[in-house]
């Protein structure tokens, strides 16, 4: 069997299944306040981890690993590590935001029933990995794809999941005794929700709107317009769809 043979398909997925895809990512929110205690059952929490693995990799290093936390004691420690970055990260804003900061619900770290912080071995696959030669910081990055998986794979599930970066980074490594040399990339909140909020909270709340993407569009070079602007009409028109939620992908 030659390779060509061996590959699968690569027709469109049915109507429903690219539908669920689309839904997946556009009703993805970081999930912060809404988190209910029930907890995850094994089968799903598998799942979503198998899903994070098969993410893509640079040089297929797979720099990724999962620390989950379920333990009480050890989230309440990451949280205080939490509100000490939380006091000192208001001091950092213009005066008249602070209050605005203060105000917002940024992490679930005690409220959801499971944590999991994604790491990355940066020499897993050796000094030298295909991909990472010029851009050393490629492995992160892909660490970074595994998140994505994750967040989306457990929208797929009901489940909600917030990212919590306000952190010292050595001190979340300190507390899950997480190896030197081996970084934190991402420390989440998984679990049930009471629901998703229809735009992302920091929209919502005023802190920063969405860009429109079709001011983000460059063609052929940095600044340069689509000539006839048939791709732009396009992006303009479906972002306005997922705005009033009438965003289908047919």
């Amino acid at each position: 069997m030659d390779a060509q043979s061996s590959l699968l398909p690569a027709a469109p997925m049915p109507a429903a299944e690219r539908d669920a895809v689309y839904r997946a990512m556009l009703t993805r929110r970081d999930t912060r306040g809404e988190f209910l205690p029930d907890p995850i059952p094994d089968e799903v929490l598998s799942r979503v981890l198998i899903a994070a693995h098969h993410a893509p990799s640079v040089g297929f290093m797979q720099p990724w690993s999962f620390v989950v936390v379920r333990d009480r004691e050890v989230r309440g420690r990451v949280h205080d590590a939490f509100l000490k970055a939380h006091a000192e990260a208001a001091e950092m804003f213009p005066e008249d935001k602070r209050d605005v900061y203060r105000s917002l619900k940024l992490e679930g770290i005690l409220e959801s029933p499971v944590n999991i912080c994604v790491t990355c071995d940066r020499d897993r696959a050796g000094p030298v990995v295909i991909g990472r030669t010029h851009i050393r910081t490629m492995d992160l990055y892909s660490s970074v794809c595994a998140v994505q998986n994750l967040w989306l794979a457990a929208r797929a599930e009901g489940l909600g999941l917030g990212w919590v970066s306000i952190f010292d980074n050595t001190e979340v490594q300190e507390i899950l005794n997480i190896p030197k040399g081996i970084i934190p990339v991402a420390y989440l909140c998984l679990g049930r929700v009471r629901g998703y909020h229809p735009k992302p909270e920091l929209e919502s709340a005023g802190w920063r709107p969405r860009l429109p993407l079709e001011t983000l569009l460059h063609f052929d070079g940095w600044g340069r317009q689509e000539e006839g602007g048939v791709l732009t009409e396009c992006v303009r028109q479906d972002q306005d769809a997922v705005g009033k939620g009438t965003f289908v992908p047919v």
